[in-house]
């Protein structure tokens, strides 16, 4: 089992989020669908980016590291290359 780091682009807006979890395509549904509350607002959602990792941890790391300062530059990099414009 892997875990997911994920970034996706809202298809209405020009919104971008990123997220952490063990299953991709249940929790894209739940983006989708509503059930998220902080998406909802900016439905439908597409992946644009996702990275594996084996480690929890080394998941939730990674995704902390692109929410925050030091990891921004890398986050609008990663957005322009896969589809989106930061």
């Amino acid at each position: 089992m892997g875990y997911n780091v994920y970034i996706l682009r809202s298809l209405v807006r020009e919104r971008y989020y990123i997220g952490c979890t063990s299953d991709l395509d249940k929790r894209i549904k739940e983006h989708n669908s509503g059930k998220t509350k902080s998406t909802k607002p900016y439905r439908p959602w597409k992946i644009i980016y996702h990275e594996t990792f084996i480690d929890k941890n080394e998941a939730y790391r990674r995704e902390w590291h692109l929410k925050h300062p030091k990891g921004y530059l890398e986050k609008i990099e990663i957005i322009k290359k896969h589809g989106g414009v930061a």
